[in-house]
């Protein structure tokens, strides 16, 4: 039997999980294999690049578009569970899951809108009526977009401490601070009035930025910011970065842009996009270099 296609396991994947335990993606393509009766050469056959195997990759873009669609979910790096509305979609006993099943979820939707950021066309229209370049590019950021998740799941699950560890590294890796020896320092956890650190802006540290970290599931409401804005006046600051693994609410935006602190709001989501630009916590699987034509070498002189 032939290796099939990302669309074709997407069923026997969602199935596979439908004890409701998190499963690792060797089990995963353990029982795949079998469900398709795969044979050794074909488990580890390889793309052309040479850096995956094909039934790995298909079986990752599987999870990746069912994730988009929340009815698979990551709950730690290479693992992951059914959700609630996985579990419903099973009863409904679909005959396949393809990527016009997943069109009809508003979160599938909305992903795949962030993803084309601007592109002109009719979503309803399968892959192939896409470019080799608008699929290579909405591969990539479908990618980005599924390790970003697994990122918020890994902060999430690690403590307020690493939490915090992580949060100085991205800065000096975006050039606050200098060096990560002298760049973040820990504001004492009693009396601390809301502030977790302080970074130097610069590395003569001519100006302080104070720094607040919450490891929160709950969205970051305006008491919260409006308590970090009087700890920033309390130590007669300027500026400060609220950071949290979860989200602000309209009212909290509201407030840190209408006040006179400059108070700067990075979400999960931002953070773990910073993470991965600034290569923290994450490691490079693959490059590929794309080549075009060079018109001037033809030309004749």
């Amino acid at each position: 039997m032939a290796i099939p296609d990302f669309q074709s396991i997407m069923l026997p994947l969602l199935k596979f999980c439908a004890d409701g335990k998190e499963h690792s993606n060797r089990e995963a393509l353990a029982a795949l294999a079998q469900e398709f009766d795969l044979t050794e050469d074909e488990q580890k056959e390889l793309l052309p690049s040479g850096q995956q195997c094909v039934i790995g990759n298909r079986v990752a873009w599987a999870r990746a578009h069912m994730k988009m669609a929340d009815i698979l979910e990551n709950t730690h790096r290479g693992v992951f569970r059914i959700t609630e509305r996985g579990q419903e979609v099973l009863k409904q006993k679909p005959q396949e899951i393809n990527l016009r099943f997943l069109r009809t979820f508003p979160e599938y939707e909305a992903a795949r809108t962030r993803v084309r950021k601007g592109k002109e066309g009719d979503s309803s229209k399968e892959e192939d009526d896409k470019t080799p370049a608008e699929q290579l590019e909405e591969a990539y950021q479908t990618l980005r977009d599924s390790l970003a998740s697994e990122i918020i799941a890994q902060l999430k699950a690690a403590s307020p401490i690493f939490f915090e560890k992580v949060v100085v590294e991205v800065l000096v890796k975006m050039g606050y601070g200098g060096s990560r020896k002298d760049a973040g320092q820990a504001i004492g956890r009693s009396g601390d009035e809301g502030i977790d650190g302080i970074i130097k802006e610069d590395r003569l540290g001519l100006d302080i930025i104070y720094i607040q970290a919450k490891k929160w599931e709950d969205p970051i409401s305006r008491p919260e910011i409006q308590k970090f804005a009087g700890a920033l006046q309390g130590k007669r600051a300027r500026k400060g970065i609220f950071i949290t693994t979860s989200r602000f609410c309209d009212t909290a935006k509201e407030f840190a842009a209408n006040i006179d602190n400059k108070i700067i709001l990075i979400d999960g989501q931002q953070l773990a996009q910073f993470m991965i630009d600034f290569g923290v916590g994450v490691a490079t699987d693959a490059i590929y270099e794309l080549k075009r034509l060079d018109s001037d070498y033809f030309t004749d002189n």
